[in-house]
């Protein structure tokens, strides 16, 4: 048998073969994330018997698990048979600033089951979560509780993080009134209040949602200023704003349920009002770009798409506004500013 001949026009075989495995490694980082590893590990480093007798494991596997976790950064190997924390296994632990734990559970469970039959929304055009869940994604989130409580908090986890990211790159000064169209927890929202004392915001979300935002907003000197209305976007939104601000909300959706959205958000808002989106843009050329790939993720996700600048003006343009800038931030995320037309 000939063995290929590594050169420029045929690369190495090991690095086709490393992405094609990628997720080997993604799915050892959400067992130690389900398992809670790193929160055991907050108080200084155990043995794999101890952290197997905390996690229900068997002790010569989950060894093998860190192991590996170990040799790619994620927890550090200290002797035979103890662990302890790296730099990047701290982001797992549950109360982590910025933590990742519950979005990469998310990711290694429903995400991954999703992905797993990407094959047919490339054939086909419609989500692969729907065809393996029997049910869009928000509304399985609705009829699983587990799965929700992951997802929100990911969603909470990652809304704080970006939050410093927006308010380094925009200036909300004129602005008096926002409403966080699909807010969450109202993260975003509570830390653009907590800098902007003359605005007052609204937290616009489905009913179970909005009861765990006013759980973590109501106590705060900001979140007296802040309001809490449920409801469906895609039948109306709060009246009034001057800024309506969506952050990856367009991105779940094709262009008409997105077009549907951003039209009930403009018929809302004050005259000369205008909608912030918060959401990567893809580039134009073929350089490499992370929001290429979280493309065909929300592809096989929700049957929504990553934009590029040309494709969010004509999304605006279709729902009466006129793109006036887009701000690139610190996060791979920029803040696309459209005024009303």
């Amino acid at each position: 048998m000939r063995i290929a001949k590594r050169t420029e026009e045929n690369p190495s075989p090991p690095a086709l073969f490393e992405m094609a495995t990628a997720y080997w490694l993604s799915q050892a980082i959400y067992v130690a994330a389900k398992l809670g590893i790193a929160d055991l590990l907050k108080d200084g480093p155990q043995s794999c018997v101890a952290l197997a007798a905390s996690t229900g494991s068997d002790a010569p596997s989950l060894f093998r698990l860190m192991r590996a976790l170990s040799s790619v950064g994620i927890f550090s190997q200290l002797g035979k048979d103890c662990f302890a924390l790296s730099r990047l296994a701290e982001s797992l632990q549950t109360e982590a600033l910025g933590s990742l734990r519950a979005m990469v559970i998310t990711i290694g469970e429903i995400h991954y089951q999703a992905y797993g039959n990407l094959l047919h929304s490339v054939q086909t055009g419609s989500p692969a979560f729907n065809n393996v869940f029997g049910a869009s994604l928000f509304d399985y989130l609705q009829q699983n509780v587990d799965a929700a409580d992951a997802f929100n908090q990911g969603m909470a986890n990652v809304s704080s993080m970006l939050a410093y990211a927006v308010l380094m790159a925009y200036d909300f000064a004129g602005i008096s009134s926002i409403v966080d169209i699909g807010g969450g927890q109202g993260k975003l929202l509570e830390k653009i209040l907590h800098f902007n004392p003359d605005i007052k915001g609204t937290v616009f979300d489905t009913a179970s949602t909005i009861e765990r935002a006013e759980q973590q907003l109501g106590n705060n000197a900001w979140g007296r200023r802040c309001s809490y209305v449920t409801g469906d976007f895609f039948d109306s939104v709060p009246q009034g704003a001057d800024a309506y601000l969506l952050c990856g909300v367009i991105h779940d959706w094709d262009d008409s349920r997105a077009i549907t959205i951003l039209s009930n958000c403009r018929r809302a808002m004050v005259e000369k009002g205008r909608v912030l989106l918060v959401d990567m843009v893809v580039p134009d050329t073929d350089a490499t770009s992370f929001s290429k790939l979280l493309d065909l993720n929300m592809l096989a996700m929700t049957g929504g798409r990553e934009r590029t600048k040309a494709e969010f003006g004509a999304l605006l343009d279709a729902a009466d506004y006129k793109l006036t800038r887009i701000i690139p931030t610190i996060a791979p995320q920029s803040v696309i500013d459209a005024m009303a037309k």
